[in-house]
């Protein structure tokens, strides 16, 4: 059986705002008030529990702030325009090489005008390609 566990009044309060601004079970707040006091011990920095809205998962993300990160974003953008290809598919109308390139190169093999043209056209190219 497991044992009954006194916890202080600043213990208390933590696990109470814990539950308010996660919106979980009282034993879930416990868990998480234990997890983040064994990494403070780790960090020496204590958790910062009071805002609900830094830790809320269902906020959106920035925008990519880095040229990587624009390119990476676009790239994804395509990439579901495109249907959300599989390698295979990839290589069965661009060839080998094709799931590696970029949907610039895609264009360009296929001798299309844009990337967002190659991924508008890729399931029209793929169902082509599987006709043969």
């Amino acid at each position: 059986m497991a044992r009954k566990v006194a916890f202080t009044e600043t213990e208390q309060s933590e696990i109470t705002r814990i539950q308010q601004a996660f919106g979980i079970s009282r034993k879930a707040a416990i868990r998480k008030m234990r997890s983040a006091n064994k990494k403070s011990k780790k960090t020496a920095k204590a958790p910062d529990f009071k805002s609900a809205a830094a830790n809320d998962k269902t906020t959106t993300t920035p925008a990519p702030t880095t040229d990587a990160g624009k390119a990476r974003s676009e790239g994804l953008r395509l990439y579901a325009l495109a249907g959300r290809p599989t390698k295979a598919q990839f290589i069965r109308v661009y060839g080998k090489d094709g799931a590696k390139w970029t949907w610039e190169q895609r264009a360009k093999h296929a001798e299309l005008a844009s990337a967002e043209e190659a991924a508008k056209k890729f399931q029209s190219m793929l169902a082509a390609k599987a006709g043969k």
